[in-house]
């Protein structure tokens, strides 16, 4: 395998305006619906979270508290409809955007099977490495032109190396966040696995990521209410926000129902007595591009009925803490704000649809239903 080329200043400048900043803060914490006089807080509504409330649009979204969350779900806080899915679908945009830059890309394909999709200025970092990667014989995405690995790389351990070293030799200065965590690259879910790729590089390559989330609920009186979480500032990606009671990516070699095992025990101290009573009840999709990245990611969706005597503690240190909340609250919570990790509340969405929660009466029940798999689900 060849050295790392030396990149000059000039080349990681010129990337720097463009690279993808997934852990960036939301200007305000509130939906641009909700600037209206019908619907805006008044002093009198917003005791403690006044201050915060007020000056929502110079404040960061992982700057809030567990209090001034809970103020904001509550059904009185604010005079708006909750059947208006007007901010449901404010989430479902925030996960699917740039469907207008997808000329900008070039298909990744091994075995001539699309794997992924990479942006042409990536792509221009990928070509110091010719022992790695083929490309077009010039630089326009044309129809036809695509990207894919040297014919000499035949195996998947053999392609798992070279590009490895390649995303090694590229550093943090062009995909930020390594974590030494593998994702299989696929043509689809469980097809053969053509190679692995570092977790922080798979945006940039364009390939399908999959993941498990779960909502974990309690029933009381008849009322439903959902675990909520808030991640640790500590974290590489929405640090601070809200977030589902369990939530992970799925690595290689696992199974969804024992990864969600796996990650109920580290992430809230779920006994597996408890979590292989979780229900699999479908899947969210949504397709995200911004800069360099493609994010094309599903998210095999569970619920999970916990006893009511049941709390939830974390293990690994990236949860800040836990919040059992009415579901109509946290539903309020989604509607209202921009609190949730962006994925994390087309979940929600999911659970709010399956649950009654959202009904055929209201304008858009269909579209919105539908938009939960913007993304392509095989």
């Amino acid at each position: 395998m060849a050295t790392c080329p030396r990149i000059q200043p000039m080349a990681c400048k010129s990337l720097a305006s463009h690279r993808f900043r997934n852990s960036s803060p939301i200007s305000s914490i509130f939906n641009a619906s909700m600037f209206s006089r019908a619907t805006y807080p008044t002093a009198s509504t917003v005791h403690r979270s006044k201050t915060f409330a007020c000056r929502s649009v110079s404040v960061a979204s992982s700057n809030f508290t567990w209090e001034d969350a809970v103020h904001i779900s509550l059904p009185e806080s604010f005079q708006d409809d909750p059947s208006d899915l007007t901010g449901y679908f404010e989430k479902v945009k925030l996960c699917n955007r740039g469907s207008d830059m997808q000329s900008e890309f070039l298909p990744f394909v091994i075995d001539d099977q699309i794997v992924g999709h990479v942006h042409h200025g990536f792509a221009y970092h990928l070509k110091k490495y010719a022992n790695v990667f083929t490309f077009p014989r010039d630089d326009s995405v044309r129809v036809g032109a695509c990207l894919s690995l040297h014919e000499s790389l035949k195996t998947p351990e053999d392609r798992t190396h070279a590009v490895g070293n390649v995303v090694k030799c590229l550093g943090e200065e062009i995909i930020q966040g390594i974590r030494n965590e593998m994702y299989p690259v696929t043509s689809s879910f469980g097809a053969p696995v053509f190679f692995s790729l570092e977790r922080a590089a798979a945006p940039y390559f364009g390939i399908k990521v999959y993941g498990v989330q779960m909502n974990g609920y309690v029933e009381k009186d008849g009322k439903k209410f959902l675990w909520i979480a808030k991640r640790s500032q500590m974290k590489q990606t929405f640090p601070g926000m809200l977030d589902e009671l369990v939530a992970g990516g799925l690595p290689e070699g696992v199974s969804c129902e024992e990864n969600l095992m796996k990650e109920c025990e580290e992430e809230a101290g779920i006994p597996r007595s408890i979590s292989n009573k979780a229900i699999p009840v479908g899947a969210v999709s949504y397709s995200d591009i911004k800069d360099y990245s493609y994010k094309r990611d599903v998210l095999f969706c569970y619920d999970l009925k916990l006893p009511e005597s049941f709390i939830p503690k974390n293990q690994d240190g990236e949860v800040e803490g836990f919040r059992l909340l009415p579901v109509t609250n946290v539903a309020n919570v989604i509607r209202r704000t921009q609190l949730f990790k962006h994925n994390c509340a087309l979940v929600i969405i999911d659970f709010l649809f399956r649950h009654g929660y959202i009904k055929p009466e209201s304008l858009g029940y269909l579209e919105l239903l539908q938009s939960l798999k913007s993304g392509t689900c095989f």
